[in-house]
């Protein structure tokens, strides 16, 4: 059987028009803006307007991943959506997005590993195509406005919403996802959770009287696990696909928060002109972050064919995942 290495065809992102700048939550919360950057490296985040879902975001980044690789919805095989902010429980905000393409002869479902999911997402719409389905669609996307707290100092300044879409298919040899290392430890599922809403502790007066709807995170837990597994797993992912650090043009890390960011790439010896972070314009965008920053990448005219690209993130489970991409299609 013929190996099928599989790729980025075409990337595309989508933000909302609003910004909520650190002097805006000054106004909200006990904070301010030196102690904002200071601590996160965050200066305004996003947020999607009222009467837009996961789904508005997801679908505006999908189109443009699509014409970027100048591919059709109808052509896709599967479309493939990371989020921990759905539409609503079900249908998978998959469907809604796929009914709203076109893209009738896709399959669709929704993925949840936090701000991860966009990692996890690749990966296995990678191993799709190397079985034979030729186009797949993965979008990564999150409202974590919906489930944050702006009454918590702690969570509110770090989190924006975003969507960010791939569409992968088949690349030539030697380009594509060179290797890829995902993890879990549900040992430290408690760092990081919104608490009701589920079949643990449904929707009641007294879940939502609690603040249960809202993300709960032990922050100095979530900071230690980040650091450490970001370093880790990039270094087996490295050896994985057989190159050093030196052969990566872009490390482009989950963007949580500056000091995490910074931590990882000086445990590693990261050039600062190799590591790619765009936190300060976005916040915390959770399964968009990567792809987003991906996006702006490729706008900007960054990424080469040829490229090693490394992407690494941590999130909720707790989750992390790393992958080294050789940017370009090559002679598919």
């Amino acid at each position: 059987m013929t190996h099928i290495q599989a790729g980025i065809w075409g990337i595309g992102a989508a933000i909302p028009e609003r910004i909520l700048t650190n002097q805006e939550l000054e106004t909200m919360v006990e904070t301010s803006d030196a102690w904002i950057r200071s601590r996160t490296g965050i200066q305004e985040r996003r947020i999607a307007a009222r009467e837009h879902a996961a789904s508005d975001l997801a679908l505006e980044a999908a189109e443009r991943a699509l014409e970027d690789a100048a591919v059709s919805a109808g052509e896709l095989d599967m479309i493939i959506v990371a989020t921990i902010t759905p539409d609503m429980a079900f249908p998978a905000t998959a469907c809604i997005v796929q009914d709203r393409l076109g893209a009738s002869k896709a399959s669709a479902f929704d993925l949840s590993a936090g701000c991860s999911g966009f990692v996890y997402a690749l990966d296995v719409g990678a191993n799709l195509v190397a079985t034979g389905r030729a186009r797949i669609l993965v979008i990564g996307v999150d409202l974590l406005s919906r489930v944050t707290d702006y009454s918590d100092r702690s969570t509110c300044v770090l989190f924006g919403d975003g969507a960010a879409a791939a569409v992968l298919g088949p690349v030539g040899e030697g380009y594509g996802v060179v290797a890829a290392e995902l993890g879990a430890d549900g040992s430290g599922g408690d760092f990081l959770k919104l608490p009701a809403g589920g079949s643990r502790r449904p929707a009641s007066h007294d879940t939502v009287k609690a603040g249960e709807h809202y993300l709960h995170m032990a922050g100095n837990e979530v900071f230690k696990f980040a650091v450490r597994i970001m370093g880790d797993s990039t270094t087996r992912v490295l050896k994985k696909a057989g190159l050093s650090p030196e052969a990566i043009r872009w490390f482009v890390p989950h963007q949580a928060n500056i000091r995490i960011i910074n931590a990882s790439a000086q445990r590693l010896g990261i050039p600062d002109e190799k590591l790619y972070v765009n936190v300060q314009r976005y916040g915390n965008t959770s399964a968009a972050s990567i792809g987003l920053a991906l996006a702006e990448l490729s706008d900007a005219g960054h990424l080469s064919e040829g490229d090693y690209v490394l992407i690494v993130g941590f999130g909720a489970g707790l989750t992390w995942g790393s992958m080294v991409i050789r940017w370009g299609r090559g002679e598919s």
